[in-house]
C-alpha cells in the first residue's frame, strides 16, 4: 500500500456544488417544518456558526422573510475535554427565545457526535424547544454516540487520520469542501 503525501487536499465538493447543497438543504429543512416563522438556526462554533448564516440567507429566500439565526456554544457540555482539548470559547447567541421553536442545530463535520450531544445539553438550559434537528455539511463517520443528522449534505466515509474542511467564500476566500489526508 502506497502512503498518501502528506497533507493532501482533495475536493469533495467544488464551489458550484456547495451552493446547490445549501440550496437542497434549506429545501428540506423548510418542507420538515409547518410554520417557518418557528424556525430558528443555531450554529456550532465554529465553522457551524458560519454555515448557518449562510443558510439562513438562503432560507430567507426560498422562505419570503428572515429567519431567525445564532450559535451555541457546547464547549462547557462536552464529556470529552480532557481528550480533544478546548479551544477558544465562543458567545452563544441566541436571537429569540427556544420555546416552543424548531431549532436545526447546525454544523459543518459530525464525526464521533459528541459535540452535538453536548449542544442539545447546553440548548437545554435554555429552554425546551418544541423541536430540535440536526443539519451537518458532512457526515464522516466514526460515530461513538446514537446521533445521526436530520439533513446530511454529504456522507464522506473517513479514516481518523483524515480531516474535513468546510471552506466559505465570506472567511476563507474560496468554497468548497475538502478532504485533508494527514501523516499517520
Amino acid at each position: 500500500m502506497t502512503k498518501s503525501p502528506k497533507n493532501e487536499r482533495v475536493e469533495i465538493l467544488s464551489g458550484i456544488e456547495l451552493g446547490r447543497t445549501i440550496t437542497r438543504l434549506a429545501s428540506q429543512v423548510l418542507e420538515s417544518i409547518q410554520d417557518s416563522q418557528t424556525l430558528l438556526l443555531l450554529g456550532i462554533p465554529t465553522r457551524g456558526v458560519h454555515l448557518s448564516r449562510v443558510l439562513a440567507k438562503e432560507l430567507e429566500v426560498i422562505a419570503g422573510h428572515p429567519i431567525a439565526h445564532g450559535s451555541l456554544d457546547p464547549t462547557f457540555h462536552r464529556d470529552d475535554l480532557k481528550r480533544v482539548g478546548t479551544r477558544m470559547v465562543q458567545p452563544t447567541d441566541l436571537p429569540a427565545n427556544v420555546e416552543g421553536r424548531q431549532v436545526v442545530l447546525v454544523d459543518d463535520v459530525i464525526f464521533t457526535g459528541r459535540t452535538v450531544r453536548a449542544a442539545l445539553e447546553a440548548l437545554q438550559s435554555w429552554g425546551r424547544a418544541e423541536r430540535v434537528m440536526l443539519l451537518a455539511m458532512v457526515d464522516r463517520g466514526h460515530r461513538e454516540l446514537p446521533i445521526q443528522p436530520d439533513f446530511c449534505g454529504r456522507q464522506v466515509p473517513t479514516r481518523r487520520t483524515e480531516s474535513i474542511e468546510l471552506r466559505l467564500k465570506d472567511i476563507d476566500n474560496e468554497e468548497g469542501v475538502f478532504l485533508r489526508t494527514c501523516e499517520e
